[in-house]
């Protein structure tokens, strides 16, 4: 099995869209370009429901991801374990579509017999540690996200201390949404580490609309400047995209 590179935007948001394409079709394409979409919702501890659960579990669906609900105080730890879960899950559907070749259509790992199985989550847990990655981040900063911002940089700190620990290389980026005069800014081209973080958040500004959508959009156009070869595929091994 050829190691390729996990892709996965991480979009951290608060509400519900409001401008350009449903959010929920950009990251259906994303994932039939091998990039899962996953999706964390930040709330008040007495925030209600306005709506944009429901959208934020729908772009996730879509995008093939995880998407979480959570506290503001619960972040940190929340986008480490959503970006995990996200890598396992990935790498399992793989191995699933490789096993489905040997074992045929009617068996998934699942089927297979205890001792099979502990075997096969162990060739899972090694891939999580050596594969390569790459995470696009995008980040709500419309204006009810303000006071949130400290906390989305101490949470992105953390995982970037978190998954320097494996084996695998790891490439960040980093986009804020409503740009100026497009859906994104992008505050971070594509790096090993995401430590200058504090100084970019320092300068961002709240406010204006919420384009999740064309944010998705813009976020998988960053995947196809890098010349890393996928480990989504619909054949039964990986594929390198042109270029590579």
């Amino acid at each position: 099995m050829k190691k390729g590179t996990l892709k996965q935007i991480l979009l951290i948001t608060d509400g519900c869209s409001n401008q350009g394409e449903d959010p929920a079709a950009m990251a259906a394409l994303a994932k039939e370009q091998g990039i899962a979409v996953n999706v964390i919702g930040v709330i008040h501890e007495h925030q209600s429901d306005d709506g944009g659960i429901r959208e934020i579990e729908d772009i996730a669906l879509a995008g093939g991801g995880i998407s979480q609900i959570v506290q503001t105080k619960q972040l940190s730890q929340t986008v480490q374990m959503v970006t995990r879960q996200a890598m396992t899950q990935t790498i399992k559907g793989v191995i699933n579509q490789e096993l489905q070749h040997i074992l045929g259509d009617e068996e998934t790992m699942e089927d297979l017999p205890p001792e099979k199985r502990g075997k096969v989550m162990e060739v899972v847990d090694e891939l999580g540690e050596t594969v390569d990655l790459e995470v696009c981040i995008l980040v709500d900063t419309s204006a009810s996200m303000k006071s949130k911002l400290p906390t989305v940089q101490e949470a992105l700190l953390d995982l970037s201390i978190s998954l320097n620990s494996r084996m695998g290389s790891n490439q960040f980026c980093l986009y804020s949404f409503p740009g100026k005069r497009q859906a994104t800014s992008k505050l971070m081209a594509w790096t090993p580490k995401i430590d200058s973080i504090s100084s970019v958040f320092s300068k961002l500004a709240s406010g204006g609309i919420t384009p999740t959508g064309p944010a998705i959009k813009e976020a998988i156009q960053t995947f196809s400047k890098t010349s890393r070869r996928s480990f989504l595929s619909d054949d039964e091994s990986f594929y390198e995209e042109p270029g590579y």
